[in-house]
């Protein structure tokens, strides 16, 4: 039965892991280079409720909004450089969104960091919410094939679902093709499936301001120098100079020179190595023979020196030196 104030009700339920996937996909590997923003993606949803609910905008809102992830405990997150800052950066960010935080602790099984429960828990918890709260149309952002089983029981409420989900592939540094695909079972049991990577492609849409501020929006990046032990001088990324100028190393590196340094700082999915006169940065699909939630602040790797699409000085095929 249509809700009778007329007012649309939506919530909306992150799968975190698969949304960090996507927005370091544009961050990193899409011409875009920027991330995924949480307020421009939530207007989007409301404009696409209303064209698909044929209603004004006005009347649709998102009234209820979870992310849910796995998470480092706080002692290995302050092993990883300035973890512990970006994870609360971004906490900051869904809090001002109005967006519910669920975790869970990261399990370590043979070796590896592993997320377990946590599509259970966003299953149990978008049901439970629809049934109190009535939504009119319930959004995941996802591409699991195991949310279907939730779909269903929502079409038994009455409960539109709308899935935002994104195809795509790239080549990692190491030549390596990663594909991104959307059940197909999830897609034909949903009412509104939105093919993300469509809408953001399309030319007719390419200069479309909702399209735009799906994004976060730019600034200059600039570099800093700041004494080192009060002797000398690093660059830190991001930092303004107060005069828009940037700084550029016009030192030319032999591309097949493998170079020798230590593990400046970790983030989530990338890190800093610590080669003056500019700390390089690496991405994880840059690494050989390890995987990135082995490395450690201090660890000595072995590396090439590449540019970037902006030409910048980055790490490639970083390379773990056991000792």
């Amino acid at each position: 039965m249509p809700n009778q104030t007329g007012l649309t009700r939506i919530g909306v339920f992150y799968d975190g892991n698969y949304f960090l996937h996507v927005s370091n996909y544009y961050n990193y590997s899409h011409e875009r280079r920027s991330r995924i923003s949480i307020s421009g993606l939530h207007e989007f949803i409301r404009q696409q409720v209303a064209a698909e609910e044929n209603t004004d905008v006005r009347l649709c809102q998102i009234v209820d909004a979870h992310y849910f992830r796995g998470r480092l405990s706080a002692h290995e997150a302050n092993q990883r450089g300035n973890q512990l800052f970006y994870d609360r950066l971004f906490d900051d960010i869904l809090m001002s969104e109005g967006v519910v935080t669920h975790y869970l602790p990261v399990k370590t099984y043979q070796g590896y960091r592993q997320e377990k429960g946590i599509d259970v828990w966003m299953a149990l918890e978008a049901y439970e919410l629809a049934l109190y709260k009535k939504f009119s149309v319930l959004v995941l952002i996802t591409s699991d094939g195991d949310y279907v089983p939730l779909v269903r029981k929502l079409n038994t409420l009455g409960t539109r679902v709308m899935v935002l989900s994104w195809d795509f592939e790239y080549y990692n540094d190491e030549g390596e093709k990663v594909v991104t695909r959307t059940s197909q079972d999830l897609i034909g049991e949903v009412s509104y499936p939105v093919p993300m990577h469509d809408v953001i492609e399309n030319r007719l849409r390419k200069n479309d301001a909702l399209i735009q501020n799906l994004f976060v929006k730019q600034q200059t990046r600039v570099l800093v120098p700041t004494p080192v032990n009060g002797n000398g001088y690093d660059y830190e990324p991001g930092n303004s100079l107060g005069n828009g100028l940037t700084y550029d190393s016009d030192i030319v590196y032999d591309p097949n020179e493998r170079k020798i340094s230590t593990i400046r700082s970790l983030k989530t999915g990338y890190g800093f190595i610590n080669f003056p006169p500019n700390n390089l940065f690496f991405h994880h699909t840059s690494l050989l023979d390890v995987d990135f939630n082995e490395l450690q602040i201090d660890d000595q790797v072995e590396f090439r020196i590449d540019k970037n699409a902006e030409g910048k000085d980055i790490a490639i095929d970083v390379r773990l030196i056991e000792e």
